[in-house]
């Protein structure tokens, strides 16, 4: 198993560094979660977020009853350590649909819930690097609805990874006690043709009513072949217009 750190200009102010743990397809995976030090009455959570899901609960532990699993996540393939200072999740043998968001919540009494998160990239074992590079842009002016475009280009050559590809957005909100990550279903709204004589580009369509309350950078992010490909990002703003690509990867 594998941990690399990726930094985003998202979340917070600055740079906001985001865990990756990369794992083989079958591996044990450990997610770590520290825990801040209290006297107070606490509560953790840990929550799994696939792209296109809303967060699933998985286990809950409160200082006044047992640890316990959610009925769905209740079998041997899952683990939970837990002590004062740090909690542990570990999927025992990984499999593709594992792949996603874990987010740790820890709730102090009388307090705001404080966030964790962790991607888990799960690589098949015949998943290969691809030449990717992820091209992101917005398509209408602000105010009202806004499309966002996430293009993901590929040469001809290139052949599909097991497991295809997830699409998912980050964005930069205003409430840090909060995960800012929007996920969409990419498959459900995209179309693909020839972008050139040697490419070929998957455009990955999210649509979103802008109020100021949201206004911010959103980051489009693909994971496919055992990696993520990241935009740099789409400022939205009320008033203003503004374009940015990229073509990177990690």
């Amino acid at each position: 198993m594998i941990v690399i750190w990726v930094a985003l200009l998202a979340i917070h102010q600055g740079y906001t560094l985001i865990p990756v743990t990369k794992v083989q397809l079958g591996e044990p995976a450990t997610l770590l979660c520290d825990l801040p030090k209290t006297v107070y009455r606490r509560r953790v959570d840990w929550y799994k977020q696939s792209p296109g899901d809303t967060l699933q609960r998985i286990w809950t532990v409160k200082d006044s009853a047992a640890p316990a699993f959610a009925p769905e996540f209740n079998n041997s393939k899952w683990d939970v350590k837990y002590d004062k200072n740090l909690s542990k999740l570990t999927i025992l043998r990984t499999r593709q649909e594992d792949e996603g968001m874990y987010h740790c919540g820890f709730t102090a009494w009388l307090q705001d819930t404080k966030w964790t998160a962790t991607y888990l990239l799960v690589k098949g074992n015949t998943q290969r690097t691809s030449n990717y590079s992820v091209v992101q842009e917005k398509i209408a002016p602000p105010g009202g609805s806004v499309t966002l475009h996430c293009s993901l280009l590929s040469n001809f050559d290139d052949k599909t990874c097991s497991g295809g590809l997830s699409m998912f957005w980050f964005r930069e909100g205003s409430n840090p006690s909060h995960p800012s990550i929007i996920y969409t279903d990419g498959n459900r709204h995209h179309k693909c043709g020839n972008s050139s004589a040697t490419q070929q580009s998957c455009v990955y369509q999210f649509n979103k009513s802008i109020s100021s309350s949201e206004e911010g950078t959103y980051y489009c992010a693909v994971a496919t072949c055992g990696k993520i490909l990241f935009g740099k990002g789409t400022k939205l703003q009320i008033g203003m217009i503004l374009f940015i690509k990229i073509n990177h990867d990690i």
